[in-house]
């Protein structure tokens, strides 16, 4: 098996009597797109600070791009990583080449025009190379900015918010650039607060709020914290639904809902339970409108969990 791309193990960081992140324990994966999603103030870019050798940890330990975190790999971890903070930071005044060719220099690149060149054309930016960037969409300022961090041809870039304040069609194509990034092998590390884009773009997910609270696949989080469930709706509400619902294979328990002809099913298993659930629906002669498994999104689980979190509710 493969090295993790990250390892971080009881990675933690103080600041006076503060601790911002305690006691982290995770691993990423070469050629993952890692969520870390967590209120304002949860730590997400103390974290990132931590990794990407910017501040120190008070204690614990990490690994990153196959290097311990440690002061003497410092240089060299800054060499396999890159990170594009929220805002751009890029020099209005210069082109979109000049900006990358400065920063290739300040990196001290060998062939840094030919590097430029790779950088631009993996963000389809090589027909605006000699745009200055004051006369750039935010958008095509976001691209320009994920090109510098590609300049280095990294193992991990880590994205903070990447798609923050963008338009719909914007925020797709930065989509699209983090999809080409996967595709490229590279590992993303990217903190967001856009639950849906979380969804869309991860293959895992932590949530986050000072220490761990769950990681794992969107749908392994689901399953981990709801029970899954059916939704019946009928024309008319059912005269007696314990007796159509009571007792059949994979069925849990069952509720009815507000709305007349409304009831949630919870099930073990959908695609055991859905087929008895219809049968008996259609035994006792009630007009089904519709039978759907109910999907809870990555929204209800991190509402979940920070619901939970007394640190993270409003004093």
């Amino acid at each position: 098996m493969d090295a993790p791309a990250l390892a971080t193990e009881q990675l933690t960081r103080r600041f006076g009597g503060r601790t911002a992140v305690d006691g982290l324990s995770l691993t990423v994966a070469k050629g993952e797109v890692f969520g870390f999603l967590g209120p304002n103030g949860a730590g997400k870019s103390t974290t990132v600070r931590m990794l990407g050798t910017l501040i120190r940890p008070s204690s614990g330990s990490a690994t990153v791009a196959g290097l311990r975190l440690s002061p003497e790999n410092g240089v060299e971890i800054r060499r396999r990583i890159s990170i594009m903070p929220e805002s751009p930071g890029l020099y209005l005044r210069l082109s979109v080449a000049e900006n990358l060719e400065c920063f290739a220099g300040l990196y001290g690149m060998s062939q840094p025009k030919e590097r430029v060149r790779a950088a631009l054309a993996a963000v389809s930016m090589t027909d605006r190379t000699g745009e200055l960037c004051q006369n750039l969409s935010k958008g095509l300022r976001q691209r320009v900015a994920l090109a510098r961090a590609l300049l280095n041809d990294p193992e991990v870039v880590f994205l903070d918010e990447p798609t923050s304040g963008l338009d719909p069609v914007a925020t797709r194509e930065v989509h699209g650039l983090i999809d080409g990034l996967r595709s490229r092998g590279t590992t993303v590390f990217l903190t967001t607060h856009r639950l849906e884009e979380a969804e869309r773009l991860c293959d895992r997910v932590a949530i986050f709020n000072r220490t761990l609270r769950l990681v794992g696949g969107p749908q392994e989080l689901r399953d981990q914290l709801f029970t899954r469930a059916l939704v019946v709706r009928t024309v008319k509400a059912l005269p007696d639904p314990a007796d159509v619902f009571s007792g059949l294979p994979g069925v849990q328990g069952w509720s009815a809902g507000q709305e007349p002809g409304t009831y949630t099913v919870m099930v073990k298993e959908p695609t055991i339970a859905a087929p008895a659930v219809a049968r008996s629906l259609v035994a006792v002669g009630a007009d089904v409108l519709s039978l759907t498994e109910a999907h809870r999104s990555l929204e209800d689980v991190y509402l979940q969990l920070i619901n939970e979190d007394t640190e993270a509710r409003p004093q």
